[in-house]
């Protein structure tokens, strides 16, 4: 029983954070391409950082989708009885 549980937390803490890690590494280059384009062609400015905000707002819901998966781990597992 507690090896069930203590796999499941170490499991929940690698989905975590290699989900975080990869969001902040996903939003470094598109930040960075973000400035590429403002740079080439200023004037369209507003058009990209909306377009780039609507895609961070749909990242961040996944990013919260996989938390509560976590908790839904952590709190609900069928794996425990």
């Amino acid at each position: 029983m507690e090896g069930v549980i203590s796999s499941i937390m170490a499991s929940v803490g690698t989905i975590i954070g290699l989900s975080v890690a990869g969001f902040g590494i996903g939003i470094g280059i598109f930040g960075s391409k973000l400035v590429e384009a403002v740079g080439r062609n200023p004037e369209v400015k507003n058009d990209i950082v909306s377009s780039m905000m609507m895609l961070l707002i749909i990242s961040s819901l996944f990013i919260l989708l996989v938390f509560a998966f976590c908790f839904m781990l952590i709190f609900f597992n069928p794996f425990v009885s």
